[in-house]
């Protein structure tokens, strides 16, 4: 049976939250009460994160949760058994953050939709490399979307359309590269793809093209069309390397359903005159 009063109560307990100071170790530990849950068998609850699911962690079998098809942020879920016993289930997310929830049993949910703004008070956990902070990339490529261009000119021309490398930034195992697309003609610029490529500079004759492609972990801007007669630039995010002599990074964009293909290339030296991104 639904308790209003007590859902209230709970929420409340969630608002706060208890600081408790170690005298021994001058350590500060924060306590936050998590976020009651209510779900039924015959409908299913949406949790709408701020940033992208990374993992999942139900206290029960009793519930259900998957991230909805085609979205990385929505998580699905739903009682699998009715009159379940008490449980727990928590969130984390590209940006850090922990959302931990009590979930009980409701044969009608007091709300089936639950959006989280960005700018939560609770915990944060420390994710690995291999995921990194987006909330804390988005502000930095914010700040290299910012600067002006600082660096000789890199630059690649066909038909109307140019991409040009304005600067490369590093924030510790993170590099930034400021691109622009121009596009001069009157027919909009389709973007197939914009893909990065270690690649050899000579190859024996008859062999395949040794390359090895490096995904962004972050791209700020929109790289899906650029209009005619106009300029957009976008800042990629990559994890942090450098390439010997022999080799070179291409920076490769392709046009889709279309021939106006663009290429840059960068030597490992330029790489190594990587800017510190500024507070």
């Amino acid at each position: 049976m639904y308790h209003p009063i007590k859902w209230i109560f709970q929420l409340i307990l969630m608002l706060e939250t208890a600081a408790v100071f170690s005298q021994d170790h001058g350590m500060q530990m924060f306590v936050s009460q998590p976020f009651p849950l209510e779900l039924t068998t015959s409908k299913t609850t949406h949790l709408v994160f701020p940033y992208d699911i990374v993992s999942v962690d139900k206290g029960s079998r009793d519930i259900m949760a998957q991230k909805a098809k085609g979205v990385s942020n929505i998580l699905r879920v739903k009682a699998a058994v009715a009159d379940f016993h008490s449980t727990s289930l928590t969130v984390i997310t590209s940006d850090g953050k922990l959302y931990s929830f009590t979930v009980d049993y409701a044969a009608e949910p007091l709300q089936l939709t639950i959006e989280f703004a960005g700018n939560n008070p609770w915990p944060k956990a420390a994710l690995d490399q291999f995921q990194p902070n987006k909330a804390e990339l988005s502000v930095i490529a914010d700040r290299v979307m910012a600067r002006p261009k600082q660096m000789r000119s890199i630059k690649d021309k066909n038909s109307g359309s140019a991409l040009e490398l304005h600067g490369i930034y590093i924030d510790q195992q993170v590099m930034f590269y400021r691109l622009e697309m121009t596009n001069n003609s009157q027919i909009s610029y389709d973007i197939g793809s914009l893909r990065f490529f270690i690649r050899d500079k000579k190859r024996a004759k008859r062999t395949a093209v040794q390359q090895l492609e490096i995904r962004p972990v972050y791209v700020k801007g929109d790289t899906t069309v650029i209009a005619g007669e106009s300029a957009h630039s976008f800042v990629h995010a990559l994890p942090k390397f450098t390439i010997p002599d022999k080799k070179y990074l291409a920076i490769e964009l392709i046009e889709k359903n279309g021939g106006r293909h663009l290429e840059l290339n960068i030597s490992g030296k330029t790489l190594l005159r990587a800017s510190a991104v500024e507070e």
